[in-house]
């Protein structure tokens, strides 16, 4: 890789097709030598965002940039961005070797970096197999392969673990570390959230065009710790709780079975402590760390 590290930084940016707005008054940034997930239910607007990127989707209005300028300011943008949208995006006639050398041309690379990309992605086997006969894992290898034709400092990943099989998504995993150790900008939109939380250093999250969150991932899964109550008097400390008068914010209180409780807001000390002024048995208390999954769901409205 060559040049310096880039960042991608969005602002006010706004698609509509015709009456619908798909990317609404949009506004994040994504730094190198980082991996960011892209979140949000289907129809978000992550792939329309992503596209406005590269050029492939003009904005209505606001603009996103990498390193400052537009996609379409580089004289040699597939040196600048690889761009991952669909696996199944081959001539099913060519081989490997040849789709590669096809792109190659395309941008203006060497022939010598086909070669390179071929055993880099564990492909040289393959190298002279058809296109149509690949699993969905070498799909997904190839794909990459023609995305890193150009060594590029920033790298747009849509769905990048689609049909991937346990090995698979660990490859893939390990790849986009080594690729964002050497500092490039890596933006993965995913719908499988266990596998984001295991990769992802920051996380956007978006619901119907618009921003809902955007933070590191260690700090957006340790801003809400919860405590899971089990108690016979669990609709009465549930009263407690949202009553109670305190210099602090009202704890959140959920109902999770008839006898069991989830809150956030107060420590397991100082809740024990308020169920037992109050007369309220407790049985059990347990601090749960919260996952992806339940945050986004928390954060998109989204339901299981």
């Amino acid at each position: 890789m060559t040049g310096g590290r880039l960042r991608i930084e969005a602002r006010h940016l706004t698609k509509r097709f015709g009456d619908v707005t798909a990317v609404d008054d949009l506004g994040f940034t994504v730094e190198p030598g980082r991996i960011t997930g892209f979140l949000g239910p289907n129809g978000a607007g992550k792939t329309t965002t992503m596209r406005m990127v590269i050029g492939h989707i003009a904005p209505t209005s606001g603009s996103v940039t990498i390193g400052g300028k537009s996609y379409r300011e580089f004289a040699d943008p597939s040196a600048t961005v690889g761009a991952v949208f669909d696996a199944a995006s081959f001539h099913p006639g060519h081989s490997a070797r040849n789709h590669l050398r096809v792109y190659a041309a395309m941008g203006g690379h060497p022939d010598q970096r086909v070669d390179e990309l071929l055993s880099l992605m564990d492909l040289t086997g393959a190298a002279h197999r058809r296109t149509h006969g690949f699993s969905t894992g070498m799909r997904q290898r190839l794909n990459l392969a023609t995305a890193l034709l150009g060594d590029p400092r920033v790298l747009l990943l849509d769905e990048p673990s689609n049909g991937l099989d346990p090995a698979g998504t660990a490859w893939l995993r390990s790849f986009l570390r080594y690729l964002a150790g050497e500092g490039r900008t890596v933006l993965v939109s995913s719908h499988v959230l266990g596998e984001v939380q295991q990769i992802a250093d920051d996380v956007v999250v978006i619901r119907q065009g618009r921003l809902v969150a955007a933070a590191p991932l260690a700090e957006l899964s340790g801003a809400a710790p919860a405590i899971l109550v089990r108690s016979p008097d669990a609709e009465a400390l549930a009263q407690v709780l949202v009553r109670r008068p305190s210099a602090g914010p009202i704890p959140r209180v959920e109902r999770i079975g008839p006898e069991q409780l989830r809150v956030w807001g107060p420590d397991q000390a100082g809740l024990a402590d308020l169920a037992a002024a109050h007369g309220i048995r407790v049985h059990g208390l347990t601090t749960e760390e919260p996952d992806l999954e339940r945050l986004f769901l928390d954060l998109t409205g989204s339901t299981r």
